[in-house]
């Protein structure tokens, strides 16, 4: 099995950083030392599935195990730094709170579930977004999942 530990360890940051947590809170969270955590963040270390779980966990997403064909992975793609840097704005923030109401979430689940979503929708574009970017996609999830569409009769 090929494990590209620095590609973990920057999605474990990446998401982490996502979320506002420190290294400290999501290894509490996962029942893990903070330096087994800081160690994969930093691409070095063999973590167990079972760690990689409470880790999932802990950052409120899941883990998903696939076998992929050669050549391909199959993963979501890592935030990137413009998106991490912009869901630490005010409002990034505000539309997260407004959302978590709305949904009846928490904030730390609803601002992991946009951090994915935004850079799910920005990988095909292969082009690092500015801040009026995020926006405008953040202004159309907040569109969609806060005003759902009518049912069709």
């Amino acid at each position: 099995m090929s494990v590209d530990h620095a590609e973990l360890g920057r999605r474990l940051r990446g998401r982490r950083a996502a979320l506002g947590r420190t290294v400290a809170s999501v290894a509490t969270d996962a029942a893990l030392s903070v330096p087994y955590v800081a160690n994969l963040e930093n691409g070095r270390g063999n973590p167990t599935v079972s760690a990689l779980d409470r880790l999932a966990e802990a950052l409120g997403t899941r883990l998903v195990i696939t076998f992929a064909d050669p050549g391909t992975d199959g993963a979501t793609p890592a935030p990137p730094p413009s998106l991490l840097e912009f869901s630490r704005s005010r409002r990034f923030r505000r539309e997260v709170g407004t959302l978590a109401g709305l949904l009846g979430e928490d904030d730390r689940t609803v601002r992991g579930m946009l951090v994915d979503a935004l850079a799910a929708v920005a990988a095909p574009l292969r082009r690092d977004l500015d801040e009026a970017d995020w926006q405008r996609l953040l202004d159309a999830l907040v569109l969609i999942l806060g005003h759902p569409a009518e049912p069709a009769p």
